[in-house]
C-alpha cells in the first residue's frame, strides 16, 4: 500500500511541475498554432538559472522569479527570429533552442549542477508549514494552480483576447489596428516563461541542473496538452488550463505506469516517444471520423 502511494505521490509532482510546462505549449500548440521547440531550451534555462543563483544564496523565489525573465527573454527571441527576420515558426524554434543549449552551459559553466544544501521553495519558508511527508507534491500543487488561475485571467483581459484571436482569426487583429506580429511575439515569451518556470520547479525539486533535462521537454508538453483536450473535449465547460494540468498528470502517469511494469528508466525517452506517438494516432483517428 505505501508503495502504491508513493507512486501517486511522486505522479502527482512530476504531474503538476510538468504542468506549467504544459500550461505555455497549451498557449502556443492550442492558441498560436506555432510549434515551438525553443521549449526544449528554455525548459533547462529555467533550471540552469535557479541552480546557479541556489548555488550562490540566492532566495529560491526569487531564483523562480529569474528563471521566468530569462524564459521570456529566450521566448523573446525566438519571436523576433520568426516576425521580424521572416524565418519559418518551425526553425526560429530551432535555432533558439540549439543556442540556448550553450547559453545554459555557460550560465552553470558545467552540464551538471548539484545544489544539496541549499535552500529551495521546498525546505524553507512556507514550505516548514508542511509536513514533510506531503511537502512536494502540495507546493506542485499550489504553484501549478496559481500559474493556471493567473493564465486564465489573463486570457480575459484585452491583451488576452487578442492573443486568442491571433491563432483563431488574423484578420480580426488586424482590423483592431494590433500588430499581428506583436501579439504572437507576447504569446512566446508567455510560453516560455512558463516553461523556464517549470524547469526552475523541476531543478529545486531535484536539487541538482543537468544540461539534457530539457530533452523531450515539448514531446511532454505536447502529449499533456493533446490528451487533456481529448479527456474533456465533450465538457466544454472546462478551460483548457485546466485540461492541460490534467493531461500533464496522466501523460505522468502513464509512464509511471510502464516503469512500474518493468521497462528500465532508462527507456524513458523511448516510452515517451511511444506514448505520444500513440496519442497522435488516436487524435488524427478522431479527427478523420469526424470528417467522414
Amino acid at each position: 500500500m505505501e508503495a502504491v502511494l508513493s507512486i501517486i505521490i511522486g505522479i502527482l509532482e512530476q504531474g503538476f511541475i510538468y504542468g506549467v510546462m504544459a500550461l505555455g505549449v497549451y498557449i502556443t500548440y492550442r492558441i498560436l498554432d506555432f510549434p515551438d521547440l525553443s521549449v526544449d531550451g528554455t525548459f533547462p534555462l529555467g533550471a540552469a538559472v535557479t541552480a546557479m543563483l541556489l548555488t550562490k544564496g540566492t532566495n529560491p523565489y526569487l531564483a523562480l522569479l529569474a528563471a521566468i525573465a530569462a524564459g521570456a527573454l529566450a521566448g523573446l527571441c525566438t519571436g523576433i527570429i520568426h516576425v521580424k527576420f521572416k524565418v519559418k515558426d518551425l526553425l526560429s524554434g530551432i535555432i533558439t533552442m540549439t543556442a540556448l543549449y550553450t547559453i545554459n552551459l555557460r550560465i552553470t559553466g558545467r552540464s551538471n549542477l548539484a545544489f544539496f544544501n541549499e535552500n529551495t521553495i521546498f525546505n524553507s519558508g512556507i514550505a516548514l508549514w508542511i509536513p514533510q511527508s506531503c511537502r512536494i507534491v502540495v507546493i506542485a500543487i499550489l504553484l501549478a494552480i496559481v500559474v493556471k488561475l493567473v493564465m486564465d485571467w489573463y486570457l480575459h483581459t484585452k491583451s488576452g483576447f487578442l492573443l486568442s484571436a491571433c491563432g483563431d482569426n488574423k484578420t480580426l487583429v488586424t482590423s483592431l489596428a494590433k500588430d499581428f506580429g506583436k501579439v504572437k511575439i507576447v504569446g512566446l515569451i508567455l510560453a516560455n516563461a512558463l516553461a523556464a518556470l517549470s524547469g526552475a520547479i523541476l531543478c529545486q525539486q531535484q536539487r541538482f541542473f543537468e544540461i539534457s533535462m530539457g530533452t523531450g521537454a515539448i514531446i511532454t508538453g505536447l502529449g499533456s496538452v493533446i490528451i487533456g483536450m481529448n479527456i474533456f473535449k465533450h465538457m466544454t465547460f472546462i478551460q483548457g488550463t485546466t485540461a492541460a494540468l490534467v493531461g500533464a498528470v496522466v501523460y505522468k502517469g502513464c509512464t509511471a505506469l510502464a516503469i512500474a511494469l518493468g521497462l528500465p528508466t532508462t527507456d524513458m525517452k523511448l516510452i515517451t516517444a511511444v506514448l505520444f506517438l500513440a496519442v497522435l494516432v488516436i487524435n488524427s483517428r478522431e479527427k478523420g471520423d469526424k470528417r467522414a
